[in-house]
């Protein structure tokens, strides 16, 4: 091998591990260190009735007992949806080799558990069923669908009727009509530029005729603003929501579900779901009969 060539290969394999070495996450946090420092921090966003925004809600209350489970301080951090995974990982951009302060130990805000995500971030035990609705006005002239036995059909007769019709999403979120193939279904998407807490007075002061709405969020408005909007049916498979842990806080992440399950046997669970959304067993009534029996 000439001279060259063998300083070219040298340096292609130095440069390649230079590249997998800066794509290489950080250590996410541990036991021993939340212990130490004396303190768990919570990273949220305000949403549904998970994080509530005035000092509480489901998940809120879920991480404090968590917190005093450890043995520690809990601190909540806000956050926003787009910089939520970040703040936990250390990594604005993987790819490009950004990165960014870890401002949290855990996220906790009722979040969907969604393929994107799995890659970047490892999900607690489910938490919370949910699934996506499309939601209207209701003087739409949309009629609600006659649900089915086969989920699959229920969705595409849901997305039969969008055709033409205006929807909202917001992207980055599992509310991202591109998950959905809306634009195939002949739907008119349009971006939502405020917070996911906004969509359901978004239709209702006629911004437009639909949304996308999950299953907490929408069961929420429809408490808050009854008769103002109707659930017309299903545009996604059953989902569940998870809490979000760094890749390389396996420990942590165990000991949590330790902890989930105690709460699930103990009835602090179930006191929390009937706290903050006593409508959810009716509609989702076999995940919260197995949660009881875990």
């Amino acid at each position: 091998m000439n001279n060259w060539l063998f300083k070219s290969l040298v340096c292609s394999c130095v440069a390649c591990l230079l590249i997998c070495l800066s794509a290489a996450p950080d250590y996410g946090v541990e036991i021993k260190e939340i212990k130490q420092r004396g303190v768990f921090f919570h990273l949220g966003v305000p949403y549904a009735s998970f994080v509530t925004g005035s000092g509480d809600g489901f998940d809120v209350e879920l991480m404090q007992l968590f917190a005093k489970y450890l043995g520690v301080e809990y601190q909540f951090v806000k956050t926003s949806w787009e910089e939520a995974i970040p703040a936990l990982t250390g990594w604005k951009s993987v790819e490009r080799g950004i990165k960014t302060p870890i401002t949290g130990d855990i996220i906790a805000n009722g979040m969907t558990v969604l393929p994107n995500r799995e890659k970047l971030v490892d999900f607690s035990s489910p938490t919370f069923p949910t699934q996506v609705w499309l939601i209207a006005r209701s003087d739409s002239s949309i009629s609600p669908i006659s649900p089915t036995d086969n989920i699959e059909k229920d969705i595409e007769m849901v997305k039969s009727l969008l055709k033409g019709r205006e929807v909202l999403g917001v992207r980055s979120t599992c509310l991202d009509p591109d998950l959905y193939n809306l634009e195939l279904a002949g739907a008119r998407v349009r971006i939502f530029a405020g917070s996911l807490n906004e969509l359901a007075p978004a239709i209702i002061s006629g911004e437009a005729e639909t949304t996308l709405l999950d299953v907490p969020d929408a069961l929420i408005a429809l408490d808050k603003w009854p008769g103002r909007i109707k659930i017309i049916g299903p545009i996604s498979q059953m989902q569940v929501m998870g809490c979000a842990f760094a890749k390389s806080s396996g420990e942590l992440r165990t000991v949590f579900n330790q902890f989930l399950q105690l709460c699930k046997k103990d009835g602090t669970y179930k006191r929390l779901i009937a706290k903050y959304y006593p409508r959810a067993p009716y509609y989702f009534p076999e995940f919260f009969r197995l949660a009881q029996s875990e």
